[in-house]
């Protein structure tokens, strides 16, 4: 049975114990929390909502912490919502206008709005006004009712996916790295301080070491590893009992855990080393494609175990190294073609 220890779905959640309480308590994304602090600062100098923001990464990476840190530093309530969720063009109309002066309205997985729900959203972030129809059949009119000037956070795992002129709309645009190891070692220590667990340094930065550069990734593995400290250590995470745990998790020192060598093998085994389409992969290895490309596929390829190609997934040298096998790249004349 493969153990899978990284995330499985962007709903992921995440202990509110856990989450930090404002921006310089957060770790990592410096660029960004300047630059934050930059456009809160001078939103509430004017007295105004702030301009609309759009946070982009793979899962895990503090999205959503992000936009409940920006409520708490502009002192007003944050209401969230699902893009999935959001069906009709008048259940984003009744949020809307529930909405109170400066209230953030924070939309998890944006990219996956429909159409007719995208159209309501235009008017409202532009002008602060939604079109409402009121009748039906010859006699119907349409009526435009004012809102409060509100900000909307969204969220997404696939950029692309956005429609032009949504994220057009978006005067913030924020995309969001993995994090270094040294980040994520004074996550895991401030983490273990809160869970109430003793780690040691070196415990901590093995730890870091294998956390595929995610925060999420970070916590829920220091929770397994609390486990096996609490049940057959004394307490206490230090490097020995960090590595055996790691080990039994099926989480190498690169972080890749039993469905990334899975991934890795099956293209290599099956599909020659590639190039295999998305679909075939997903059903050779019984995964989501959607889950394959939004959870596995980042980090594998930004580290170059993976390549995206327009014909399909390919293994890269790394991949064959860390798999213990001789590296087979594509055909030559085919590498101009095909990578992109």
């Amino acid at each position: 049975m493969t153990t899978r220890l990284v995330d499985a779905t962007p709903k992921d959640p995440v202990d509110p114990a856990l989450r930090p309480k404002n921006l310089d308590e957060y770790v990592g994304q410096e660029r960004i929390k300047a630059n934050l602090k930059v456009y809160i600062r001078a939103a509430l100098q004017r007295g105004e909502a702030l301009d609309h923001v759009i946070f982009a990464g793979p899962p895990g990476l503090g999205k959503t912490s992000l936009a409940y840190i920006m409520g708490e530093e502009l002192g007003v309530e944050v209401k969230t919502a699902s893009g999935p969720t959001i069906e009709r063009g008048g259940d984003l109309a009744a949020l809307l206008n529930n909405l109170e002066d400066r209230q953030i309205l924070f939309i998890d997985e944006i990219h996956r709005l429909n159409r007719a729900v995208e159209e309501v959203l235009y008017p409202a972030m532009e002008d602060y006004e939604i079109d409402v129809l009121i009748g039906s059949g010859p006699g119907a009119q349409s009526v435009k009712l004012p809102l409060k000037r509100f900000t909307l956070i969204g969220a997404t795992t696939r950029t692309g996916l956005l429609s032009s002129p949504l994220r057009a709309r978006f005067g913030i645009q924020c995309s969001m790295d993995f994090y270094t190891p040294a980040e994520l070692e004074r996550i895991l220590v401030r983490s273990a301080q809160r869970l109430g667990v003793e780690m040691t340094g070196e415990g901590a930065r093995e730890l870091a070491g294998r956390c595929r550069g995610t925060p999420r990734v970070a916590n829920r593995l220091l929770k397994r590893v609390r486990d096996f400290a609490q049940v057959e250590g004394k307490g206490v995470i230090d490097l020995p009992l960090t590595q055996s745990a790691l080990e039994r998790l099926q989480v190498d020192r690169f972080g890749l855990d039993g469905m990334d060598i899975r991934i890795l093998r099956t293209i290599v085994e099956k599909f020659d080393g590639g190039p295999v389409g998305l679909t075939n992969l997903a059903a050779a290895i019984g995964e989501e494609p959607d889950t394959i490309e939004e959870v596995y596929e980042p980090f594998l390829i930004q580290h170059g175990f993976l390549q995206r190609t327009s014909r399909g997934r390919v293994v890269g040298r790394l991949g064959y190294e860390h798999l213990g096998l001789t590296f087979r790249p594509i055909a030559k004349e085919k590498e101009q073609e095909e990578l992109f």
